[in-house]
């Protein structure tokens, strides 16, 4: 069975544009088959003509996926127990339909991720800290080598902790701006 790759623009970016494209994507038989990292595996099946949606709750129970199906959306797919991809047919009510409600779905998602940002923050600001020390303050040079190295290696793993929580930040936040 062929299968392809679709990298996602970012759910906290470009999330419409992602359901569009997997929209659009299935009407060529390319059907929704999994996430990936940072994207989404598609097999190779019957055209369809499906509309996409992503909602986000962790640990769902039965009700909640019942409520989605009684509202004509058909789970297709999670990613960590908590992203959950829906489709359903054209015509069929979107999940959110209002501002306020969507509002809440984005604001969740932007305390979500805060969390994970400001840390990310704090711990990339003390290693941009620690590797100043290292490179003013005196050192034997061994000592210094060592700790500029480890550091160098810390700050670069602590700043792409920041891009994958930061960015989505800002991006929710964003969102709920153009909402207001």
């Amino acid at each position: 069975m062929k299968r392809r790759y679709i990298m996602s623009g970012g759910l906290a970016f470009s999330e419409e544009k992602d359901m569009m494209k997997l929209s659009r994507l299935s009407k060529k038989g390319w059907v929704f088959d999994r996430f990936a990292f940072m994207g989404y595996i598609l097999k190779k099946g019957e055209p369809q003509e499906l509309q996409f949606a992503i909602d986000y709750r962790s640990n769902p129970d039965e009700e909640y996926f019942e409520l989605f199906k009684e509202a004509g959306w058909t789970h297709v797919g999670s990613q960590a127990n908590y992203i959950h991809l829906f489709t359903s047919q054209p015509g069929v009510t979107p999940i959110y339909t209002d501002r306020p409600s969507t509002l809440e779905k984005y604001s969740n998602e932007k305390n979500f991720v805060k969390k994970g940002a400001i840390w990310s923050l704090a711990v990339t600001l003390c290693i941009a800290l620690l590797l100043y020390l290292v490179n003013t303050l005196t050192f034997p040079d061994a000592v210094e080598a060592v700790l500029s190295v480890s550091l160098s290696v810390l700050l670069g793993l602590s700043l792409i902790s920041l891009i994958f929580t930061g960015l989505p930040y800002l991006g929710y936040v964003y969102k709920i701006y153009k909402l207001r």
